[in-house]
């Protein structure tokens, strides 16, 4: 089954913004880089100094709120009412939840972040650098910022999307899930709020899609002598983009659906070869006992701003990425809410937090602690990072087990796909944001429009990390983090307000008994076998 192409013209106001600021970024970045990254940088500063605790608070408050949705009798409801198909198996599902969120980024920080925190631990974690409290502390950090809070983000504003634009059936717009807390008069604002989402993704996918590009290039340095510059970059980047758009163009059951699979695949067979290989004892031992120390210190890392100890290590990392996993949030959560249809919300949080948190949980708890490892053990990946970049860590990881030879080539397939597949579903996501009236998972917005962003993230991407550095789009995509977290704890509340009644929003009353309870209804076959 392949998407049905809507056939709607523009939506002119919601194109033409975010695509022009990214133009001006690009101009500004040629004129003058450093002036760029420095004012990009004094704006995220300003963000980060003063609205810390919000974002400690706006994550906690979403890893609350999936708990209480999960147990609540909105839980029993289902996407798109008794009646509705799912569009896809639920274990495809879950792997494109996999795929679009945070994977991509676990292949390119696993080994190389737990490294910066061994040697430069937060001033309240009470702990010196290089020691086995060091070690730990890193490994609570990998635990707190790449499993259960960030995928708590994505779950809020993807079960509120959902439930909005299946069952209130109200239009794909950012701005749908806002009903339940203002009412039908928040759609005026639109256009508006489609804008910044919009801006904040395009920036975020720049900067993933420049990580990304970062890692490949250094792996070809790595086995095949290709030096990382901007002239490799722009071949990476042209492989990547043309490989996205041609899949996203083939339709969302034909193209995310294989590279989703096909990517998980090889996570899988990457952790069984690391569990194996690599220093197994150690590796399960020490993952178990900073697992507990991470649940024992869970609130009091979580609202971590360091302020009392003038340190700024919060503010750096897990704050830095609470801002940046905002940014993508609410068009990421179009995408995954879209393909819901059919679920019930309960299937929907295990596919969305439970399952990709307890993968992530254990690629972090093998690859973050192998790191930690062979760096305890003089094998040198810190100093690999220093003078090679970020991106050594993982191989250098990679070159004290056997055939590394073919690993890591392995691993350049598997960094390439993941940046496809995330490149793609958010690609369709923006450009389906920027159509009128796609009404259903199977409609996709037209193909010349994705081939737009995919061209146009793609210039954004190389001219910016040869200009300006992967830093510049890093801070650029942090931008977005901060109207988004408002957004967020708007979507809260409205999950809240459906809470209470859902039978009030929900325009499939019959699935609710007199009292307003929802009836538990049995989940209908896939709509094609081929998904």
């Amino acid at each position: 089954m392949e998407g049905k192409t809507v056939n709607v013209s523009l939506r002119k106001s919601v194109f033409f913004p975010p695509w022009l600021i990214l133009v001006g970024m690009v101009v500004i970045s040629l004129w003058n880089g450093e002036a760029f990254l420095n004012g990009l940088n004094a704006i995220t500063s300003w963000i980060l100094n003063n609205f810390a605790w919000a974002f400690n608070l706006t994550t906690l408050l979403c890893v609350a709120m999936v708990i209480v949705v999960y147990i609540s009798p909105l839980g029993k409801v289902r996407i798109g009412g008794s009646k509705a198909r799912p569009v896809m198996n639920y274990i495809n599902l879950v792997w494109i939840t996999l795929c679009t969120t945070i994977a991509a980024g676990i292949l390119f920080w696993a080994c190389a972040e737990p490294l910066y925190h061994y040697y430069t631990p937060a001033a309240s974690a009470g702990v010196d650098p290089q020691t086995p409290g060091a070690a730990i502390f890193a490994m609570k950090t990998m635990f707190l910022e790449w499993t259960w809070s960030p995928y708590a983000i994505y779950t809020v504003a993807t079960l509120i999307f959902a439930f909005a634009f299946y069952n209130m059936k109200r239009p794909y717009s950012i701005s749908s899930a806002l009903i339940p807390v203002f009412g039908e008069g928040v759609t005026r604002f639109g256009k508006l709020i489609d804008v910044i989402g919009l801006f904040a993704l395009t920036t975020g996918v720049a900067a993933s899609l420049g990580t990304g590009t970062l890692t490949i290039a250094g792996g070809l340095e790595s086995v095949f002598g290709i030096k990382s510059a901007p002239a490799a970059w722009a071949v990476i980047i042209s492989i990547i983009v043309v490989c996205f758009v041609l899949s996203s163009i083939s339709g969302l059951m034909k193209g995310i659906r294989i590279l989703s699979e096909v990517n998980s695949k090889v996570y899988m067979a990457l952790l069984v070869f690391v569990l194996i290989f690599g220093p197994t004892a150690f590796m399960l031992n020490f993952s178990v006992e900073s697992w507990g120390s991470y649940l024992s210190d869970f609130f009091h890392m979580s609202a971590l701003t360091g302020d009392i100890f003038g340190d700024g290590w919060a503010k750096g990392w897990p704050i830095f990425y609470w801002c940046n996993w905002l940014s993508w949030t609410p068009i990421t959560a179009i995408f995954l809410g879209r393909i819901l249809r059919g679920y019930t919300i309960r299937d929907a949080i295990r596919c969305n937090f439970i399952i990709p948190s307890i993968f992530s949980t254990i690629w972090m708890g093998l690859f973050s602690t192998a790191a930690l490892y062979y760096e305890m053990n003089g094998m040198g990946l810190y100093e690999a990072m220093s003078v090679s970049g970020t991106e050594a860590a993982v191989y250098r990881v990679f070159e004290q087990m056997p055939l590394s030879m073919i690993v890591i080539p392995f691993y350049l397939f598997i960094v390439f796909i993941s940046f496809v597949t995330a490149s793609d579903s958010n690609t369709t996501a923006m450009a389906g944001l920027c159509t009128s009236g796609i009404q259903d998972a199977e409609q996709e917005a037209p193909a010349w429009l994705k081939a737009v962003w995919g061209v146009t993230i793609a210039g954004v991407t190389w001219i910016l990390i040869s200009f300006a550095g992967i830093d510049g789009i890093k801070a650029a995509s942090n931008l977005g983090g901060f109207p988004n977290m408002f957004l967020v704890i708007l979507y809260c509340i409205a999950l809240i307000k459906v809470c209470r009644n859902p039978k009030k929003f929900d325009v499939h009353k019959e699935d609710y008994d007199e009292r307003g309870r929802p009836i538990e209804s049995e989940r209908l076959p896939v709509m094609s076998e081929e998904s």
